[in-house]
């Protein structure tokens, strides 16, 4: 499975913006796709996940309320509408995807990554 990643970019605070991750290859209904970022000198920390079979996302609690993680899996791509940014939300996002749906949380169990891209958000 590869992962292309797009969005990001550089907003002011309160702005919108939205990332896209497409997979290539082998998905699954034991399938997931997620997004984790890092801020620079910080630990890679989960942000949000979604399950193919469900449809469910789950949300990390500094994004409820706030990000909205989609999918369209005729396009086996996954949206991360992220509102109301805030400063803290600057970092690197990667998007990722896993066949164990039973631990989204954790980056040790995805297994494909994409490459990062950039959200700057400045106050």
């Amino acid at each position: 499975v590869q992962l292309q990643a797009s969005g990001g970019g550089s907003v002011q605070a309160g702005a919108s913006l939205r990332l896209s991750c497409t997979a290539s290859g082998r998905t699954a209904r034991n399938f997931a796709m997620g997004w984790f970022r890092q801020a620079p000198g910080k630990e890679r920390e989960f942000v949000a996940a979604i399950s193919w079979s469900s449809g469910m996302p789950f949300y990390a609690d500094s994004v409820k309320g706030r990000f909205t993680l989609s999918r369209d899996n005729a396009k086996n791509t996954v949206y991360l509408q992220m509102n109301s940014l805030k400063p803290e939300d600057t970092a690197v996002f990667y998007c990722a995807a896993t066949y164990d749906v039973g631990n989204i949380w954790f980056a040790a169990r995805y297994e494909f990554w994409g490459q990062g891209t950039l959200v700057t958000v400045s106050s």
